[in-house]
């Protein structure tokens, strides 16, 4: 699995690529995530559209970075989930508590309104 991260607007924006199934890349994705939380950031976007894969260890990953946030007072919003993960979601009745936007933009919004 890749990572990549960026934050703009006080948003921290991840975006997965590959199979987010486990050790090491799952590991690499928390430390990366914690790094940012140091920069006073409470809110989060996880770009899962290049997601081809998610397992139960995938889905414990974002209801672990969903935690972070809250707890901060913050919030996460998950971007166009591709057709898996999609299914996982909702399978796992997870798509009720994540918020779900259609692209970056409407991620953006919907955390604005949280603030």
């Amino acid at each position: 699995m890749k990572t990549e991260t960026a934050v703009r607007d006080g948003i921290l924006f991840v975006r997965l690529t590959g199979d987010l199934i486990g050790s090491p890349d799952t590991q690499q994705l928390l430390q990366s995530v914690d790094q940012h939380l140091g920069d006073e950031l409470r809110h989060c976007t996880v770009d899962l559209s290049g997601i081809r894969y998610i397992n139960s260890t995938g889905i414990g990953v974002l209801v672990s970075l969903l935690t972070k946030f809250r707890s901060r007072g913050g919030e996460m919003v998950l971007i166009n989930p591709a057709d898996h993960p999609r299914k996982m979601l909702a399978l796992t009745k997870l798509n009720a508590i994540f918020s779900i936007a259609d692209d970056e933009q409407s991620a953006a919004q919907q955390l604005k309104v949280v603030s």
